[in-house]
């Protein structure tokens, strides 16, 4: 069973470049509205699969990303 992952920002645009840095460097992801029940917060997260977190949080760090959390759903 596929678990996945969504990652919520502070920020839309920060959504829009880690999709842009995930999809260079092969990770599957898809840009998608905040979850009304997950924040109140109108915008972007991004989802990924929940096997890729360790690497996905090490491309946020290199690239200075910001992330509020990351969930599992």
């Amino acid at each position: 069973m596929k678990i996945d992952a969504i990652i919520l920002f502070h920020s839309s645009n920060h959504a829009m470049w880690t999709k842009d840095i995930l999809t260079e460097n092969g990770i599957d992801n898809t840009l998608i509205p905040v979850p009304r029940d997950l924040s109140s917060d109108c915008g972007y997260c991004v989802k990924i699969s929940y096997d890729d977190k360790k690497r996905v949080e090490a491309l946020l760090s290199e690239n200075d990303i910001e992330f509020d959390k990351l969930v599992k759903i």
